[in-house]
């Protein structure tokens, strides 16, 4: 560790709802820091909102992003924003995402506040492709994810440069109470 934590995240929707809009194949981002480990408070949130959605969408995917109307600390994103005292407000741009969680690479953009792209885990003997996973059955994040490094690049409120980092991929399954088993 380097005393410090960081953290984007790239967020792909493809089925889904928040009090009854439908939030089929949009798209969200953040980007998080903290001056000391999570759990020591003090960070700062910037939402990364897609811009196709309306109104009710926007929101919907914002309040997903912090938390909001969800038990206290039941999904990661609530417990980031739990341990944010600056939440700034969303960004609304265009957001795509490149993925092939099984190939375990990533290409994500976020029009002018956010880049991000993913690959394997090299053998660092002959190069070739390391294929690792991380299982958690009583997870709150995940139940299974793929792992990878990752290069990623934030301006704005929350400004990163994270090179050949942890990155990893997973599928989400959420509702108010947490992560559905």
């Amino acid at each position: 560790s380097k005393g410090y934590c960081q953290a984007i995240g790239f967020f792909r929707i493809d089925k889904g709802h928040f009090s009854g809009a439908s939030l089929d194949g949009l798209n969200m981002a953040i980007a998080v820091k903290w001056p000391g480990a999570v759990h020591e408070g003090r960070g700062t949130m910037q939402p990364i909102i897609d811009e196709r959605g309306n109104e009710a969408q926007r929101q919907g995917m914002l309040s997903i992003l912090t938390g909001k109307e969800t038990d206290p600390f039941s999904t990661f994103w609530a417990v980031y924003a739990a341990m944010c005292e600056t939440i700034l407000p969303p960004v609304h741009t265009r957001i795509t995402i490149d993925l092939d969680m099984q190939a375990r690479r990533a290409t994500c953009t976020a029009d002018n506040i956010a880049k991000g792209r993913g690959e394997p885990i090299l053998n660092p003997v002959n190069g070739t492709e390391h294929r690792v996973g991380i299982v958690l059955p009583n997870g709150f994040e995940y139940g299974q994810n793929e792992v990878g490094r990752g290069w990623s690049t934030t301006t704005g409120g929350v400004a990163l440069t994270l090179e050949d980092s942890y990155a990893h991929w997973c599928e989400l399954h959420f509702n108010e109470h947490g992560r559905i088993h």
